[in-house]
């Protein structure tokens, strides 16, 4: 009889994993799409030359154009081909694309990760889409020394497939020229619980694109002015040039695993539109740190909360890789725009070339006007006036 209800609950457990796996496969899973890496081999080998409308497969992936495998090492000329991860990747040349469906669930936010080199033109460019949604990422700007960089881009679910698109808009004079495309990976996007004694949404950055542990460059995120529409819910790019999401695995992090590193000056800004009640006073407290990054000081932001503005230096002390720093002003309306960007323009001591920056994470806006300690401080004279009657 016990042998029999234990293979009874032993069944149960099977299809209920069953069934998750199962709706795992139907729903996506966060990590690389198929072929995202483009390892796995076409059915006739890894070809050595160009191909160009479809002659060949690149197995999970449509083709338009003239598209090519790259190997690492190949050589174009007198130039090294750079495959940003493994040993292939995919170059894009002129209006050419390539493009794959996967299953979504419709109405929500999805963030696409995927690393990119340039090749022949500085002014290549990259378009990513799901249509009707698509955003131009500018390949000019080379963020590290390696040659290629991760970036980010955010898109919402229209229908239950998602057709993912990278096109390369350029006009070459050599068609085969185009930036390279590796390493493509998706992540299901959930917005954070909105924190109880914090007006700011993911200040913390725990909730944000895909990253892959292997890669030690952070992930880029370009311009995107959609407060809704994000690889880092909450908030917004407002600038030209990207910022840098960065982990605890590869990086200084003041707290958490996440956290954003500005770069580029004023041309890297992050910024939040919080609620709050107009005439009220608020402070606004964040974390300033440094990357661990070789970053060449001095190091400096701008903070920005309402009408308010401060420029804090990063001057950290033997103890510690970030300290903590508040602002504090008064709201003149229901939503409060809060912002940071870099004061200086910083490179890596080791290459002089790469670019880095100081670090914000854990922000946070609160009621100054108000105890913080609220039910909290309440709850513990509670329990010591209890104490007092029952010793007594």
């Amino acid at each position: 009889m016990v042998q029999s209800s234990t293979r009874s609950k032993w069944f149960a457990c099977s299809v209920i994993l069953f069934f998750a796996l199962f709706a795992t496969a139907i729903l996506g899973q966060d990590g690389l799409v198929a072929n995202g890496d483009f390892e796995t081999p076409p059915s006739n080998g890894f070809p050595s030359d160009a191909i160009a409308d479809g002659s060949i497969e690149i197995p999970s992936w449509k083709l338009r154009g003239t598209v090519e495998l790259v190997s690492s090492g190949q050589k174009q000329g007198g130039m090294i081909l750079i495959v940003p991860g493994g040993t292939h990747a995919v170059r894009l040349g002129n209006d050419a694309e390539i493009s794959q469906v996967f299953t979504v669930e419709k109405g929500s936010i999805y963030s696409v990760t995927f690393s990119a080199a340039r090749t022949c033109a500085q002014l290549e460019s990259l378009n990513v889409s799901v249509p009707p949604a698509s955003q131009t990422i500018d390949l000019q700007t080379l963020y590290n020394v390696q040659g290629w960089d991760p970036y980010a881009w955010a898109f919402e679910a229209e229908e239950d497939q998602a057709n993912l698109i990278f096109r390369n808009l350029g006009m070459e004079d050599d068609p085969s020229c185009g930036p390279i495309i590796d390493d493509i990976a998706i992540k299901k996007l959930f917005a954070p619980d909105k924190p109880k004694d914090n007006a700011v949404l993911n200040g913390d950055f725990e909730e944000g694109p895909w990253m892959f542990r292997n890669v030690s460059l952070g992930v880029l995120l370009p311009t995107n002015l959609d407060e809704e529409i994000t690889s880092l819910p909450g908030w917004t790019v407002e600038s030209n040039r990207a910022v840098r999401y960065i982990d605890s695995y590869h990086f200084s992090v003041p707290e958490g695993k996440r956290a954003m590193e500005l770069l580029s000056g004023k041309e890297g800004i992050i910024s939040q539109m919080v609620e709050t009640t107009p005439n009220k006073p608020y402070t606004m407290t964040f974390s300033l740190g440094h990357a661990g990054d070789k970053c060449k000081q001095p190091m400096a932001i701008m903070a920005f909360a309402g009408d308010q503005a401060q420029n804090i230096h990063y001057t950290p002390d033997s103890n510690s890789t970030f300290q903590t720093c508040n602002l504090n002003f008064t709201a003149k309306a229901e939503r409060t725009r809060i912002a940071f960007y870099s004061v200086y323009y910083n490179t890596r001591t080791d290459d002089m070339s790469s670019l880095c920056g100081p670090v914000v994470d854990d922000v946070r806006v609160w009621f100054s006007g108000a105890r913080r300690i609220g039910f909290a401080g309440v709850g513990l004279v509670f329990w010591v006036f209890v104490l007092v009657l029952v010793l007594g």
